[in-house]
């Protein structure tokens, strides 16, 4: 296991629940070697390395080799190359998996890169190349974690529920083409990640840290990239400073400024209407992507996907703090532990919108004290990433030469099957929310009344 932050201390128990392995084999790698104590206490091997471009192969070659059966590498660290693990594991006839498609140290903060070789669409098309060189290879799932990962397997299943409670009739789908003709069928314009953290902390956030319910180097990073959407047929707006990509699956666009500064409107369960931060996620792609009929970038049907994340309110007040900060990193880095949180819970589910019954949210409603009786050593938001890797891993343990996979590819019944138990309550909402409802009417906006769900109306511009 490659890091050992607030996912890779969650991950132990689960896979000491889950799987039977040679412990005297298990190693956990992590840069930072204040984790040795801990690691070794659980009687686990601890490696204190940072992995890179120069030394990765050197270093989990022989780990991976070690002795007989076959090996898994499971990657949730960051600044560490997804493909070329992927490819060295390959080699080696070894399993993998992570929850991002992450690159090497310098790729997210590079100032002199173009803003479009700086997004998740270029880092994924990375792995789509990948995956043409790895048809009937030991399984790698790329991307499995909440989101991306779950939240692709609640996309399915609330199809499924939308399709049934619209009396639309249906044959369940078996490939790509079907999934994307029923969407299709059902008219389903787009949808939203639409997540909101109520975790709360005991103490308040202090001056000068950035305070997060996970991993506070990966959010920064994703934060700071420019902010991704899959991009839908039926948008007839584009905003003044998008922009297209003109190779790959051509599915999603991106906007000229960082998603932790784009703020869109979506719609939870418990909060209702709110903002949303449209932060770039890999499932924002895959999805649309996933979902199309047609190829190209004027295909038959697409619909538009993006993350839509409310945040915990520490992780809101540290990305205004770092903003105001012209932009520079606070020098402490905090991520909240379950026993210094107070109460709330992590809302994360699928908005799907634009059908005959307007939108449907369907997810996970997991609070802290469901967490603490469920697992050890993680909040709310680490074991739905945590749960959703053990999914994966024995998806990819039953299917075991399915070559580079995404999470829309694997069986969604499956997966939730595994992971369900660690959602807290998993259920859907029919909502007549949109997001031209409530507006304050103060001042003239820039609104197409003809269709609620454009994303003209959904940015907050």
């Amino acid at each position: 296991m490659i890091g050992f932050g607030s996912i890779g201390r969650g991950m132990v128990p689960l896979l000491e629940r889950h799987f039977k392995f040679d412990r005297d084999r298990f190693v956990i790698i992590d840069p930072e070697d204040i984790y040795r104590p801990v690691v070794e206490g659980l009687g686990i091997r601890f490696i204190h390395a940072e992995l890179s471009l120069e030394n990765y192969r050197d270093i989990l070659t022989p780990l991976l080799r070690n002795g007989e059966g076959v090996g898994f590498c499971v990657n949730v660290s960051v600044d560490t190359s997804s493909r070329d693990i992927m490819r060295l594991c390959r080699e080696l006839d070894c399993h993998y998996i992570d929850t991002v498609a992450e690159p090497w140290a310098g790729y997210y903060d590079n100032k002199n890169a173009h803003p479009g070789d700086r997004t998740n669409y270029d880092l994924r098309d990375d792995i789509i190349e990948e995956k043409a060189l790895a048809r009937g290879t030991r399984t790698a799932v790329s991307c499995c974690g909440a989101n991306p990962g779950m939240v692709s397997w609640f996309v399915k299943q609330a199809v499924l529920n939308i399709a049934r409670d619209t009396n639309t009739p249906f044959t369940e789908p078996q490939t790509r083409e079907d999934w994307a003709r029923l969407m299709q069928t059902l008219g389903i314009k787009g949808v939203h990640i639409a997540e909101r953290d109520t975790q709360r902390a005991r103490m308040p956030k202090e001056m000068n840290v950035f305070v997060n319910t996970w991993s506070v180097e990966g959010f920064v990073s994703e934060g700071y990239q420019p902010a991704e959407l899959g991009w839908g047929t039926h948008e007839n707006w584009m905003p003044p400073n998008a922009s297209t990509h003109s190779f790959g699956c051509q599915a999603a666009i991106y906007l000229n400024q960082p998603g932790a500064a784009t703020r869109v409107r979506t719609w939870c369960p418990t909060p209702g209407a709110q903002f949303g931060f449209l932060v770039t996620h890999n499932e924002a792609i895959s999805i649309s992507d996933y979902f199309t009929v047609g190829s190209g970038p004027k295909p038959e049907y697409r619909p538009t996907c993006h993350y839509a994340y409310h945040p915990c309110n520490n992780a809101i007040l540290s990305w205004h703090e770092l903003f105001g900060r012209d932009g520079k990193m606070q020098p402490r880095m905090h991520i909240l532990g379950e026993s210094e949180i107070v109460d709330g819970r992590d809302e994360l589910g699928v908005l799907l919108f634009g059908h005959a019954k307007n939108a449907y949210w369907y997810g996970s409603r997991l609070t802290i004290e469901e967490t603490r009786a469920l697992a050890p050593y993680q909040n709310a938001t680490a074991l739905q990433v945590t749960s959703a890797i053990i999914a994966g891993m024995v998806w990819a343990l039953e299917n075991p030469m399915a070559g580079i996979v995404e999470t829309e590819e694997m069986d969604h019944r499956r997966c939730l099957e595994v992971q369900s138990p660690y959602l807290g309550t998993v259920e859907g909402h029919y909502t007549d929310w949109t997001p031209l409802d409530n507006r304050p009417g103060l001042f003239p906006e820039d609104i197409d009344t003809s269709d609620p769900w454009q994303f003209r109306n959904i940015l907050v511009h």
